[in-house]
């Protein structure tokens, strides 16, 4: 059913209301910690959190904005535990968005209905990636489409991981889908550092990826940002990628592993390759046009040996950025 966290310190501690929860097939994540809570969800998001309204300091409040603020977990859906005398004096959603709320004493038939109702309505709006909870090819097509018809100027980027159906072979699947996930928190965490507003990034599938990124209307200052987003991205990918490859190979720079064909090949160690598409007012009119532009671009960006960009000259003067690192 689903994964669910618990950052609830006072309530769903009795043994008889857990055994509901997990006799109807949910995992449970008890997080009574709210600090090192909200640290365990970012590490391995579950599919749904309930908190407990009126903590400490007004932590609550501040990890449901987090975490809706997040790229990764906007989707998520956060049910807020509260008390008849929230409900009597009312809430601010804004202060609180979350996407429903549990009264305190609810039955439990109650508490399972609300629950079924919020992930039932999470998979119905969202297409998100099981494995990096990235929105999936609908969400990326919808977010492209509406970034060009609000005439803002931007930049759409796909990213692809090099390499990476041998990496596969030689070092298996569990291995290649932690590298999956280490290049989306990647991608979530340069993206939002950089552009929290307007930002998105999403999971084709696979080793592959896209992000946009809002741009400033000066040419030169949108290039920067382009540039920029790029290389820390890159560097990062660079410092972690070691971790996931064995010291032997890291040593001869290349692995040995069969190619389509079944044949035993060197191939190079696994690298990371970006194509960036600038969007600005006027170039497309269809997701369509971005995508067929960022495939040559991404042909091209291949070609290159290790983690490299390309940044796509045809709307910009001068010639494309071509960084090794």
């Amino acid at each position: 059913m689903a994964r669910i966290a618990l950052l609830t310190p006072d309530h769903f501690n009795r043994q008889d209301e857990r055994l509901c929860l997990q006799a109807k097939g949910h995992n449970l994540l008890i997080l009574k910690d709210l600090s090192s809570g909200f640290d365990a969800i970012f590490s391995d998001p579950p599919d749904l959190v309930i908190i407990q309204k009126g903590q400490e300091k007004d932590i609550d409040q501040q990890i449901v904005v987090a975490l809706k603020n997040n790229l990764q977990m906007t989707l998520m859906p956060i049910l807020l535990l509260v008390s008849e005398r929230d409900l009597s004096a009312g809430l601010d959603w804004n202060r609180y968005p979350v996407d429903d709320l549990i009264p305190l004493h609810a039955p439990m038939e109650e508490i399972l209905t609300r629950i079924d109702l919020a992930i039932n309505r999470a998979r119905r709006v969202a297409d998100n990636n099981p494995l990096t909870k990235l929105p999936g090819n609908s969400s990326i097509l919808k977010t492209i489409q509406q970034a060009l018809d609000s005439g803002k100027n931007f930049a759409v980027a796909y990213v692809d991981i090099d390499n990476f159906k041998p990496f596969n072979d030689k070092y298996g699947f569990s291995r290649g889908d932690e590298v999956i996930r280490m290049v989306a928190r990647i991608l979530v965490n340069v993206i939002q550092e950089t552009v929290k507003q307007e930002s998105f990034v999403g999971h084709i599938g696979g080793d592959d990826f896209v992000f946009l990124l809002p741009l400033p209307d000066a040419k030169d200052q949108a290039q920067e940002t382009m540039k920029q987003v790029c290389q820390a991205i890159l560097q990062n990918f660079a410092a972690l990628i070691p971790l996931f490859i064995d010291e032997e190979d890291i040593e001869r720079g290349f692995f040995i592993s069969k190619d389509r064909l079944g044949n035993e090949q060197r191939f190079p160690l696994t690298s990371l390759s970006i194509a960036v598409v600038p969007c600005p007012p006027g170039r497309f009119d269809h997701y369509g046009h971005v995508a067929e532009t960022a495939a040559q671009l991404k042909k091209a960006v291949k070609k290159l040996e290790g983690n490299n960009f390309l940044i796509d000259r045809r709307s910009h003067a001068g010639e494309e950025e071509k960084p090794h690192l």
